[in-house]
Order: C-alpha cells, then structure tokens, then sequence
C-alpha cells in the first residue's frame, strides 16, 4: 500500500487568488438559517436572565421577600382630652374636644400635653372657613392623627373629635 500526496503551490503574500471562494450549498443554507434563529433565541434568553438578575438583586423587587406587611395594629381604649378653646382668625374661637384612639398594646393613659399642644399649632389662626368645611376638618384631623402617630411612637392610631363648636 502506497500512500500519495498532494501538495499544493501556496500563494505568496499579497498575490491575489485566482479560485473564486466556494459558495454554500442549498443543503448548508437551512442549517445556516436554524444556527441564526439559535443565537438570536440565546441573545434574548441571555437578556432576559440580565434583567431578571437586575430586577432581583439591584431594582426594584430586591429584598421583595424581606419586605413584611404590617398589619395595622389592634385598637385598645379611646383616651378622652378635655375640650380647649383655640383662637381663630378673625377673632373667631374653636371648642375642640378630642378621643385619642390608642393600640391595645398600650396598658395606661398617654401625656395628654402633647396631644393638646399639636392641636393648639395646627389649628390656632385657621380661617373660619377652613374648619368648618367637611373637607377642611378631614384634611386637619387626617394631618393630626399622623403627627400624633409619630409624636406618641405608635401608641396613638386615631384621632376622634367629640367637640367641635365654632364661633
């Protein structure tokens, strides 16, 4: 057995090639075309795993299972405030009477001072007018309740007014 070689004249550098370069055949191009929609179906795949990674670990749904719903706590007993009277503008006046809506976790009466001092500077030099709208004594008691919420570290949950006269 006699094994034959072929060796073939390598171009020199630069000399053009005289072989025009071989075209695919027709059984090569649906191949082609399945290994094309293969890479663009990894792209997307890739791009999405990219933005789930960044929605999980640096946007928006990072921490989502740390995240805990608070429920709104128990409500306990409802602290009655002896009514005060406040200047108005105009010199009109305000008799205003309050419940603090206090959590059951509260054992004993709350410092009614604070209450009553947060009452005196949001409502003194108010207009007639705005309290005596429905919607201009919703906006104060909703403004109230969170200031007392905050004031009173969650003791306080609510604000009733049991006195509310004009003059």
């Amino acid at each position: 057995m006699t094994e034959q070689r072929v060796i073939a004249n390598k171009p020199k550098i630069g000399a053009q090639s005289s072989a025009a370069p071989a075209k695919p055949s027709d059984a090569e191009a649906p191949r082609t075309r399945r290994s094309m929609k293969m890479v663009v179906i990894l792209a997307v795949l890739a791009l999405l795993g990219a933005a789930a990674g960044y929605w999980f670990l640096m946007g928006p749904g990072a921490g989502a299972e740390e995240r805990v719903v608070q429920e709104a706590p128990e409500a306990g007993v409802v602290q009655q405030l002896e009514p005060i009277s406040l200047n108005l503008a105009g010199g009109r006046y305000l008799l205003i009477g309050m419940g603090l809506q206090l959590t059951a976790e509260v054992e004993e009466e709350v410092d009614p001072s604070i209450a009553l001092d947060r009452t005196i500077a949001l409502f003194s030099g108010r207009t007639i007018e705005e309290v005596s709208s429905a919607d201009g004594r919703a906006a104060l008691k909703a403004e109230l309740a969170a200031v007392l919420a905050e004031d009173y570290h969650g003791e306080v949950m609510g604000v009733f007014f049991t006195t509310f006269v004009t003059q």
